[in-house]
């Protein structure tokens, strides 16, 4: 290791504190890329995630707690609901700069552009205030990516509530007075998606029928009635 010593004495102070910021921060970025890769860190969940429905069951209106002063129907629920998509990307309100993964960002190009920065100019003043310009530029630009990556797991989330009142067609029969289950594709935000369905009706819905989502019980449970 006299190599080593030899070099790491030869850099100076200034590039010594360039390679202490730099080398640690980019083992820790390359870590957390790993990680995310591999499925760590995130949320984990691919394709569409459907929202949680606690509270929608109500199999019986006469169950309902008498406090809440009015019921409205799946139509006017359906019109009533409306799913936020986080903000507009634009919006820098929305970003959130000081992040873990936004802080060794900096840290790893203030570093190196330090380090090639003073190596081409030898001025300690004018390699600071580049190095701290692009690592701003950097942190910005990975707070911009997870407002951008935030929004599109957003727009992958189903809120089931907007399903109420929405209408589809019948693919697997369902049987009469929620005596088995059926299944009907449902199309929303411009994609057909898949349920379980049941309905309260005393005819069974036969294949290709169109219908419409009355109620929704727990599990995802679609409650459908024939149109």
């Amino acid at each position: 290791m006299e190599w080593f010593s030899e070099w790491w004495s030869g850099l100076g102070i200034f590039l010594q504190v360039m390679y202490c910021i730099a080398l640690p921060a980019t083992i820790i970025l390359i870590i957390q890329a790993v990680m995310i890769i591999l499925g760590f860190g995130g949320d984990g969940d691919m394709g569409v995630d459907v929202s949680d429905t606690s509270g929608l069951d109500a199999p019986d209106v006469n169950m309902i707690n008498t406090d809440i002063p009015d019921i409205p129907d799946a139509a006017d629920i359906t019109d009533a609901v409306t799913t936020h998509d986080g903000g507009n990307p634009s919006d820098m309100g929305t970003m959130h700069f000081f992040t873990i993964q936004g802080f060794i960002t900096f840290l790893t190009v203030f570093g190196w552009s330090g380090i090639i920065c003073y190596g081409s100019t030898n001025n300690i003043f004018l390699t600071v205030i580049v190095a701290l310009v692009l690592g701003a530029l950097a942190m910005f630009g990975v707070a911009k990516l997870m407002q951008l990556s935030g929004k599109l797991a957003q727009n992958g989330t189903i809120n089931m509530r907007n399903l109420l009142g929405a209408k589809g067609t019948v693919y697997l029969v369902i049987p009469a007075s929620g005596e088995g289950k059926g299944k009907v594709n449902i199309t929303t935000d411009e994609r057909s998606l898949e349920f379980d369905a049941i309905t309260d009706g005393k005819d069974s819905i036969g294949n290709g029928s169109e219908i419409r989502v009355t109620d929704i019980r727990t599990g995802n449970l679609l409650v459908v009635e024939k149109i």
